[in-house]
């Protein structure tokens, strides 16, 4: 029985660690654009233009469509007619026209010659291919920058809860300390109390930190699209800073959000020539062959012996339609289309002017931020060494406890004002690298 119960401790132990993985922010980001639904409907989207580009084409192409129809006529309209021409003038005649049954059976065809809205309809939807081309590397783009700002955001919080655990471990020795000097007579019970409050609130926090710790591990896998169970972990090297070396100003001409609004401004532009093509004419081929059978019973099947005949016609033809007066309608979408393409220009403007912007914030941020993390790298060394000072002192009855609990703190706050200021600096070089139009660099 023992052997079997550790066969299954053992086997439950692999279980749990095969189901970690050791997540790095490459692995992160290539994992989303594979399984995020964003990431896949993007790439739908462009496998649908091609069917919309078939759609479109086909206005080009003949349509061919067959047809046929049985009519029943209970009562036969009757015509009057001079009975001049049947031998007996200056009398009417009232004569009935046609079968009491009636089939038709045909094949028709119609072949756009010269249709203006069909043309620019192609080029519109080719257009639109690459609109959705488009859309897929933005899509893209802003997968890469969620999953990277949440990846550094789940790590900066489990390198605060290191540093609390640490903080509860060097507080749980000082408590050590002050409750063998209490059981001695040496410290005041007060003293003891104060520490054990604050190995509560350490503890408390630390609670805190892991709820926020799983929240966002489980927001970062839902926008990887990761399964939320999966237990994941984060390699320390991630979060290294590197200062980045700026090159030269980058073309905000080539950003993708640039490139799709420019595309969007091609297809409104074809779109309003779609609608002037409501001012020019259009041609069109027709043509059909029919079979109808006629008699006083239902033609299907029947023999000429019952009064029923078939016999076969067709006809050709051109179709023409000249627009001449619609109402001042055509002009009034054209105004409409053409107000639609300067209300995107001004987009386009002001949008070059954000991502210009962008780009300076993110330089500034990041200068800033070297700086910050170099103060506090100074600030975490003072608090260290004025936090063993402090203990060293109050071993040896030369500072209080209050000046070492405050010695503490100072240490544990300029530890996480370093950790911050890291990932303020692993943000703004994200944004960095998005002004720059690398995101897809953080795959490479």
């Amino acid at each position: 029985m023992k052997r079997i119960f550790l066969i299954v401790l053992c086997t439950i132990g692999f279980s749990a660690v095969a189901q970690t993985t050791t997540l790095t922010l490459k692995d992160a980001v290539s994992y989303a654009l594979v399984n995020k639904a964003d990431a896949k409907k993007a790439k739908l989207q462009v496998e649908n233009s091609e069917y919309k580009i078939q759609e479109v084409r086909s206005r080009a192409l003949p349509q061919i469509s067959a047809n046929g129809n049985l009519t029943y006529n209970p009562v036969i309209q009757t015509t009057v007619i001079d009975g001049a021409g049947f031998g007996a003038p200056g009398t009417t005649i009232q004569a009935a026209f046609g079968q009491k049954w009636t089939s038709t059976a045909g094949v028709s065809l119609t072949q756009a010659i010269f249709d203006q809205s069909v043309f620019t309809g192609l080029r519109a939807a080719k257009s639109t291919r690459e609109f959705y081309q488009i859309n897929d590397q933005l899509t893209e783009e802003q997968v890469i920058e969620r999953v990277a700002n949440n990846y550094y955001s789940v790590y900066v919080q489990k390198e605060r809860l290191v540093l609390l655990d640490s903080n509860y471990v060097n507080t749980t020795k000082v408590r050590d300390i002050v409750k063998g000097q209490f059981d001695n007579g040496l410290a005041k019970k007060i003293d003891l109390d104060r520490i054990v409050v604050k190995m509560s609130n350490i503890d408390t926090e630390r609670q805190q930190i892991k709820n926020q710790i799983a929240l966002q591990e489980n927001a970062l896998k839902f926008y990887m699209g990761m399964p939320i169970e999966t237990q994941i972990d984060m390699p320390k090297e991630e979060f290294e800073v590197s200062p980045v070396a700026f090159t030269q100003e980058p073309n905000i001409e080539n950003r993708t959000e640039y490139l799709i609004l420019k595309k969007q401004e091609e297809l409104l532009v074809l779109n309003k020539k779609a609608v002037q093509a409501g001012y020019y004419p259009t041609l069109s081929l027709t043509a059909g062959y029919n079979y109808i059978g006629q008699g006083p019973e239902m033609p299907w099947f029947a023999k000429p012996s019952k009064g029923v005949y078939w016999s076969d016609f067709s006809a050709i033809g051109l179709n023409l339609h000249v627009p001449i007066f619609t109402g001042f309608g055509t002009r009034a979408k054209v105004r409409q289309a053409d107000v639609e393409i300067r209300s995107l220009q001004e987009d386009i403007k002001d949008t070059k002017l954000s991502l210009d912007l962008d780009y300076r914030n993110a330089i500034t941020q990041i200068n800033n931020n070297l700086v910050t993390i170099e103060n506090q790298k100074e600030n975490m060394r003072l608090a260290t060494e004025i936090l063993s000072n402090t203990k060293n002192n109050y071993l040896q009855g030369l500072a209080s406890l209050t000046d070492l609990l405050d010695a503490e703190n100072a240490s544990l706050e300029a530890q996480n004002n370093y950790t911050r200021a890291v990932l303020n600096y692993k943000i703004a070089e994200i944004s960095l690298i998005k002004s720059k139009g690398e995101l897809k660099s953080l795959i490479k």
